[in-house]
């Protein structure tokens, strides 16, 4: 099952999603993409795994800001390498951050946007082919103003991308504004 979570920034929806996993199963991957450039960001981070160890739910946490295509199809872990042998729960927090990596990793020319492209399409066929179920987190960033600039706007329309791709192949989509989920898409209702 492929399940995305959406929303603004700082609305809610990282706590919303991990409330989720903790509902379907006893234990779950937690894929951080964030990197730490700075104190803010270190602390911030800092306080999401602390907030995760302070439940009596089971989080194993994997770090990868770039490769998550890579590595949703070739960790041992997440390939049933557990006890059970079965693939386990994964959410992945956030696409937009990785989204973010990869695009500041593919050069500011006019290819930049091809070879994101290329990463988004090997992601979104990594996450079709997950045995297991997978919650994505992800900024919905089309509801603000145009960026000033050519990467910002860049970022903005690819973000789009991104997430109407994904939103696409999932079972259930949530959009979480000022801390409360809405079900946008349902398993009931597709088509």
């Amino acid at each position: 099952m492929i399940v995305m979570v959406t929303g603004g920034a700082r609305s809610g929806k990282s706590s919303f999603a991990e409330r989720w996993c903790m509902k379907q199963a006893k234990s779950a991957i937690y894929i951080a993409t964030a990197q730490a450039f700075d104190t803010e960001m270190e602390q911030r981070i800092a306080l999401h795994k602390e907030q995760r160890e302070g439940t009596d739910f089971h989080w194993t946490t994997l770090e990868e800001p770039i490769r998550l295509a890579e590595l949703l199809t070739s960790h041992p872990i997440l390939l049933g390498g557990n006890v059970t042998g079965e693939a386990p729960l994964v959410l992945v927090d956030c696409l937009t951050l990785w989204l973010s990596n990869v695009l500041l990793t593919a050069g500011d020319g006019p290819e930049a946007g091809v070879t994101v492209m290329e990463q988004m399409e090997q992601l979104e066929a990594a996450i079709k082919a997950y045995p297991g179920t997978i919650v994505m987190v992800t900024n919905e960033v089309g509801d603000g103003i145009v960026p000033e600039y050519p990467l910002g706007r860049l970022y903005r329309d690819l973000a789009g991308v991104l997430n109407q791709r994904l939103a696409c192949i999932s079972q259930q989509v949530f959009l979480v504004t000022v801390g409360i989920p809405i079900e946008l898409k349902s398993k009931e209702y597709l088509l």
